[in-house]
């Protein structure tokens, strides 16, 4: 008895959901695309940082370069605290073997920026400290999230604004939309990682070389964007 219920409650959800379907194919619809894009300028710059005794041939210890370091991005305002972390968490310290008795130690962090200027300052900190091995590990927004949704909104105001400009010759009009497909907001923050780095060596070889203050740098802009379908009612 259970078993002709189930099977009868599944052939009545199985009509129900055919009828929708239908219901929906056969209302007159409009579908059309809409998408938006914009350029933000990254305020997260995140320094990949390696200090280790080969830089000094032995001659500082890691924690040494570290105090060294601490100390130096502080002096031009940067929240050593707040902004600059160990990028393994598991272990503080690498070893690694220069020849079959040799044990150097090495540690790698993250350290977060928000501006290019900043960043070129903390790129000549480093160097007259002798820690020469940095690189430009990502950049990101703050509000990303934020700008992402935005980018939904007017995506769906341009596709809204399509389907009027295509029903105005026919005398219909829009109705409510009965169904959107949200394609993946995308930004091009990681493709720009090799030519952060180019940008930032570059500049600093141009002060080291001419003595002369660095000039503004401006990081290439992370563009965001997105692409919708909305499917409109037709009156």
């Amino acid at each position: 008895m259970k078993r002709i219920r189930l099977t009868v409650l599944f052939f009545l959800t199985f009509l129900v959901g055919q009828s929708q379907t239908k219901n929906f194919l056969d209302q007159p619809y409009l579908e059309v695309a809409g998408s938006a894009d914009t350029l933000v300028t990254p305020n997260e710059i995140y320094i990949k940082i390696l200090i280790s005794e080969k830089d000094t041939k032995d001659r500082t210890s890691v924690e040494e370069l570290e105090l060294k370091m601490y100390n130096a991005l502080k002096t031009i305002g940067i929240d050593v605290d707040k902004n600059l972390t160990t990028s393994d968490m598991g272990s503080n310290f690498k070893f690694y073997f220069l020849r079959s008795k040799d044990v150097m130690k090495s540690k790698q962090y993250i350290l977060r920026v928000s501006d290019a200027v900043t960043s070129s300052k903390v790129f000549i900190e480093l160097e007259n400290l002798g820690i020469s091995n940095t690189s430009i590990d990502r950049v990101d927004h703050s509000d990303l999230e934020s700008i992402k949704n935005q980018m939904r909104s007017k995506a769906v105001e341009n596709a809204k604004a399509r389907a009027v400009a295509l029903t105005k010759p026919l005398n219909q009009t829009v109705g409510p939309a009965i169904h959107i497909a949200d394609n993946e907001v995308y930004n091009t923050s990681n493709q720009l990682r090799g030519r952060l780095e180019e940008v930032v060596v570059v500049g600093y070889g141009v002060k080291k070389q001419s003595g002369v203050e660095l000039p503004k740098i401006e990081f290439e802009k992370i563009k965001v964007a997105t692409n919708i379908s909305v499917k409109f009612m037709l009156k």
